[in-house]
């Protein structure tokens, strides 16, 4: 059984199709690139997959359940995160606190909490703080640890995104263009911590990249849309010679 399913996925935002009858199938522990010009819905299909947006026909399936529609806290708490293009974080906070704060979805006051109170919850809070510091390490930035995000270089505020994702426990992670404004030698490191994590975390990877080099060497298997629809899937071998893939990009 997949992973994740997609069966027959559309959004409309008015008269504009945005995606267009999206079949597509993940398998654990599969690491998937998704590409595809500008504008051909990439980022609207990670929005219906994570609940951001709800689909106008078509389902998700996860794990064999039907996840459409489902509230983003929901789909998160179910194993689902993604990041996003634009970076999402609180720049007056520190590094730590901003994971520390990601992983308030797996924070809760169970029975021995509410029966002893303070002591309980302190050592719960310092466990937290160690599975953060954890993270950072994971990542590779824990010397910035105590920084404040909005100081940070882009590249530092790209893997910090990631280690927040982290922070929720994901089986699926998805990532919208984590290299965005790295050097090659950032995005080849940052490369090699996301195989890292499907290879000894088991984390299945989807992401979005226009970092071909990067897509096109780390990739077990590659989905291709343009304009809303997928006109492509394969190796990246197969991909990479496809007409309509040249074509899509290129033109003729």
């Amino acid at each position: 059984m997949s992973l994740l399913k997609l069966k027959g996925l559309k959004k409309e935002f008015g008269g504009l199709v945005a995606v267009n009858d999206i079949d597509l199938e993940l398998e654990q522990g599969e690491i998937r690139g998704l590409i595809g010009p500008n504008g051909s819905g990439k980022t609207t299909l990670f929005n219906l997959i994570s609940g951001f947006l709800t689909p106008t026909a078509g389902m998700v399936l996860w794990e064999g359940q039907n996840i459409t529609g489902k509230p983003v806290h929901r789909i998160v708490k179910g194993g689902i995160t993604r990041t996003f293009q634009l970076t999402k974080l609180l720049t007056n906070r520190t590094a730590l606190e901003n994971v520390i704060i990601g992983s308030h979805l797996h924070v809760g006051m169970g029975f021995f909490e509410q029966v002893f109170g303070a002591a309980a919850m302190n050592a719960k809070m310092g466990q937290i703080k160690e599975k953060a510091l954890g993270l950072l390490e994971l990542i590779g930035i824990e010397n910035v640890r105590d920084e404040t995000v909005g100081s940070l270089p882009h590249g530092y505020q790209r893997a910090l995104n990631i280690a927040i994702a982290l922070a929720t426990e994901p089986k699926l992670l998805l990532l919208d263009e984590p290299t965005t404004g790295m050097n090659p030698v950032e995005t080849d490191k940052l490369m090699e911590k996301i195989k890292m994590l499907r290879d000894e975390r088991g984390i299945t990877i989807f992401l979005v990249e226009h970092d071909m080099k990067a897509v096109m060497n780390n990739c077990d298997k590659i989905t291709v849309m343009s304009f809303g629809v997928k006109i492509a899937e394969g190796s990246p071998e197969e991909v990479s010679s496809n007409e309509e893939v040249i074509e899509a990009y290129l033109g003729r």
